[in-house]
């Protein structure tokens, strides 16, 4: 799949969020990437870099403060190749994009791993 497709996709994922968190989305800035680099996958505790589909790189809103002004944006990262290795078809690639995204944004309201596997968003 061509970048821009594939780009075009994760824009039609973030648009398909729903109107209420995309309003409380401030300061993050939505990337798509081939690959993770390797601080990102040491981070994350991954060994391989096709296995990261994406990563929320930031503060979560619960823990700004007061203190959190002037600041470089958050990112949410969108890997593609990982991505492209577990999909068969555009379909499937659409999905994957859009769960990602959403176990991302939920990184940003500030939920764990665990509570995101509670509600399935793994």
């Amino acid at each position: 799949m061509e970048e821009s497709r594939f780009a075009e996709l994760v824009a039609e994922a973030w648009n398909a969020l729903p109107e209420f968190f995309r309003e409380k989305l401030e300061n993050v800035e939505l990337v798509v990437e081939d690959w993770p680099d390797p601080e990102t996958m040491r981070r994350a505790g991954v060994r391989h870099r096709s296995q990261l589909l994406g990563f929320y790189h930031g503060v979560p809103l619960p823990e700004r403060t007061h203190n959190y002004v002037l600041v470089l944006p958050d990112r949410i990262s969108i890997y593609r190749r990982p991505i492209l290795m577990r999909c068969r078809n555009w379909r499937e690639v659409s999905e994957m994009v859009y769960r990602v995204l959403r176990h991302e944004v939920g990184h940003y309201f500030g939920l764990s791993d665990d509570r995101l596997r509670e509600l399935g968003a793994y």
